[in-house]
């Protein structure tokens, strides 16, 4: 039998290779040194700097909303309310929360008066957030708050009322669904009117439900309210005259502004066609414009009283002076103007009352083109009124040095420059005023604003208001002014329409005009596009005028200051009031 050999492990060889002592000394120190870093970073974390935890960990559950601040209100002169903010909710999702059951589905979408396709669209669309429905009633909303749908939400909001509807609509504009001014008043006056909303901290579920209000960072700051030199019952005279002519008329647009001569302030604007801000389902560019300040226009023979107003100031004419404006045509060059009648000799006070052009043209050519660019400039043709308005006008003025002699002859009764309607019913202040021309203003005011300028002297301005009065009288362009026991005075305008720099026989119809004569209160701008029927702006704008003019003086309590007239009586009874007709 052999004899087994036994082996020792722990004598192995191998077993005897021993490892560096610096080799675990070396390990053990860099694991200490790990820990004591964790150590350290733990301390630093959670007893030094420890709002770095707090705010991951505030990330799952706290939320900072927003808290809208309620717009300001917009109100007439005398407080009567023109736009105010109502409170709404919006209903929103997150749609991977949402699971609706058939039957849950048709009642939401039927309180959101939504199609379910529509609603299961927006529910698929794989995002983290979705709008279903904005601005819903108070009501409506608690009807969707009732079904208690998972991942369903709400949020106050605000929406925008304007009592007023189609009446305001253009001179107020309206707002986004974020209630943020889109148009008017509401843009113009945004930083004013929109505020500045507040802040607040909430914890939140997972499901995004409020469960703990924390605190208020910052609470909102309501805008201001905007008080506007409109007055609501002239307003609504306004519209409701400017209405029926555009019916009667079948007319494209029109435009009426009133200002008060005391102040520049604007107490009346409408437009047609217009809108309902209330809902603007399928609005079109031609309803949202406001006539008055974007669209500018040949004005036509109103622009005849300012050339009669600078031959007075210059001491060249006199109100007597004669011209003879025979034999009806007058030719300049290449160039031929005429009247619409033969009136043979005229004094400067005849030539407005029966609107002659040749004898205009006459006055103006004895001025340079640099005197009359000056006085155009001087009544704010060519340039903003400054007052804010979105898509206000300049017009188009050019530069007198490239003026020709025809150019300035067409120029001093209205052809080859383009106004805005407020630009004409600014400059009639000057006469007005006795000559003296203030700044205009779309909100009230307890004095007149910025400083006035002195166009005419108050002999002269006084000498063409007895000029419009004899225009807005028997023998004038214009008898359909009238008003029963108010003096009035004014002047028609009527111009040929430019569509592809060629003239069309398509016609702009307008009378601007002051009342009481004696002592003017109002002036009344109305503009007629594209009338039918009839085009004189003494036969179509001038009854605007005389309607305005009737309501809102009496409205305003001003004292008349004329007997009532057999030609006032017969207008008030329907009988037609023959006219001079005006050259154009």
């Amino acid at each position: 039998m052999q004899k087994q050999r036994t082996v020792t492990f722990n004598h192995n060889p191998l077993l005897k290779r021993e490892l560096p002592v610096w080799r675990s000394r070396f390990v053990l120190m860099v694991l200490l040194a790990c820990f004591l870093a964790l150590v350290g970073r733990a301390l630093f974390l959670q007893g030094i700097n420890n709002e770095f935890l707090q705010a991951k960990g505030e990330m799952r559950y706290a939320r900072v909303l927003e808290v809208p601040a309620t717009r300001g209100r917009i109100t007439d002169r005398n407080g009567d309310m023109f736009a105010v903010s109502t409170p709404v909710r919006s209903v929103w999702a997150i749609p991977s929360d949402v699971n609706l059951e058939p039957g849950e589905a048709r009642q939401l979408s039927k309180l959101l008066e939504m199609d379910v396709s529509e609603l299961n669209a927006k529910l698929a669309s794989g995002r983290d957030f979705a709008y279903l429905k904005r601005q819903l009633s108070p009501d409506v909303a608690d009807q969707v708050a009732a079904l208690k749908l998972a991942g369903i939400h709400q949020q106050q909001e605000y929406r925008r009322f304007y009592p007023g509807g189609e009446v305001t609509a253009h001179m107020l504009g309206f707002t986004s669904v974020e209630d943020r001014g889109q148009e008017g008043i509401e843009l113009a006056y945004e930083a004013q009117l929109a505020g500045q909303p507040g802040s607040r901290r909430v914890i939140k579920d997972r499901r995004g439900q409020i469960v703990e209000d924390v605190e208020s960072i910052r609470p909102p700051r309501d805008g201001e309210d905007v008080v506007l030199a409109m007055d609501g019952k002239l307003q609504y005279l306004a519209y409701s005259a400017l209405r029926e002519a555009m019916q009667k008329y079948r007319a494209k647009a029109g435009a009426v502004v009133v200002v008060d001569v005391r102040t520049g302030e604007v107490l009346a604007l409408a437009n047609a066609p217009t809108f309902n801000p209330n809902n603007r389902a399928n609005l079109t560019g031609a309803q949202l414009r406001n006539r008055a300040f974007t669209d500018t226009f040949e004005p036509g023979s109103v622009m005849k009283p300012f050339i009669a107003g600078m031959a007075l100031e210059s001491g060249k004419f006199k109100a007597t002076t004669k011209i003879d404006t025979s034999p009806g045509r007058l030719t300049i060059g290449t160039a031929s103007i005429g009247d619409a009648h033969v009136h043979g000799v005229l004094s400067v006070a005849e030539v407005i009352q029966k609107s002659s052009n040749i004898g205009t043209v006459k006055m103006a050519l004895q001025f340079s083109p640099e005197e009359m660019w000056r006085l155009f400039n001087q009544l704010g043709f060519g340039s903003q009124l400054d007052l804010g308005f979105p898509g206000e006008a300049a017009g188009r003025l050019r530069p007198a040095k490239s003026w020709r002699p025809i150019e300035q002859a067409t120029m001093s009764y209205g052809h080859g420059i383009s106004v805005s309607l407020i630009q004409v019913a600014h400059a009639y202040l000057a006469f007005a005023r006795d000559g003296d021309l203030l700044p205009l203003s779309l909100t009230k005011l307890d004095e007149p604003k910025g400083s006035s300028k002195r166009i005419f002297s108050p002999e002269v301005a006084r000498e063409v208001r007895a000029m419009l009065e004899m225009a807005a009288g028997p023998g004038g362009t214009a008898p359909q002014a009238q008003v029963p026991g108010y003096r009035v005075a004014g002047k028609t305008g009527t111009a040929y329409k430019l569509e592809g720099g060629q003239y069309v026989k398509k016609y702009i119809s307008s009378f601007v005009g002051l009342a009481p004569a004696s002592r003017p209160r109002l002036v009344v701008a109305v503009m007629i596009d594209e009338p039918n029927g009839a085009h004189y702006g003494g036969a179509v704008a001038a009854p605007v005028f005389a309607r305005i003019v009737e309501g809102s003086l009496r409205a305003l309590g001003v004292a008349p200051d004329a007997p009532i007239t057999p030609l006032q009586l017969a207008r008030k009874q329907g009988v037609e009031v023959p006219a001079v007709q005006e050259s154009m």
